[in-house]
């Protein structure tokens, strides 16, 4: 039989006592909640300053609220350790990316490759939401089992009309002279 650390056994301990269940998701549900009320104002102000007690009471009940479903924990719990894989694939990324640039150049990309990373990061966040949901395995079992020529006909056809539709109205960005 496998012997355990202490640590090993302080993280079943606090597993236990429901530090991952309840406390976490409880903080960081809050933490959201409320900085997004101070940050929008919803409840109006009081001398140029958000109503603090009002924010973090909504807050509180918001947070509470999510605690006490454990389905909604489930899909917080799932959803952060996924983002937290998406990021270190980001820093990852980065990484590589900054050992072919020279120094003192910036590691970031530019122009149309920054954009292109920016919607795959975030096709890459909803599909971990939807997946943590458990939206994503029965979206996947119906278009397997519906997957034939017109299904990819009409998803190809889908795809040239919004890409015609953002061409067409994308427009023109004006000349440096003439601003």
């Amino acid at each position: 039989m496998a012997q355990t650390t202490i640590f090993r056994g302080a993280i079943e301990f606090f597993q236990r006592l429901g530090i991952y269940d309840v406390v976490l998701p409880f903080l960081l549900i809050f933490t959201i909640v409320f900085a997004i009320l101070e940050k929008t104002k919803v409840f109006g102000t009081e001398k140029g300053m958000p109503k603090k007690n009002l924010n973090a009471m909504v807050a509180f009940v918001i947070s509470l609220l999510v605690v006490a479903s454990r389905e909604l924990v489930a899909i917080v719990n799932e959803s952060v350790a996924n983002i937290v894989l998406l990021l270190l694939a980001v820093v990852s990324f980065l990484l590589l990316y900054g050992t072919f640039v020279k120094e003192g150049e910036p590691v970031f990309l530019k122009g149309g490759w920054e954009t292109a990373f920016m919607w795959i990061m975030l096709i890459g966040v909803v599909i971990i939401f939807l997946n943590a949901a458990g939206w994503l395995t029965p979206g996947l079992n119906w278009v397997s089992a519906n997957w034939n020529t017109d299904v990819v006909g009409s998803i190809i056809l889908l795809i040239i009309i919004i890409v015609f539709i953002g061409y067409v109205t994308k427009g023109e960005k004006p000349s440096k002279s003439e601003k």
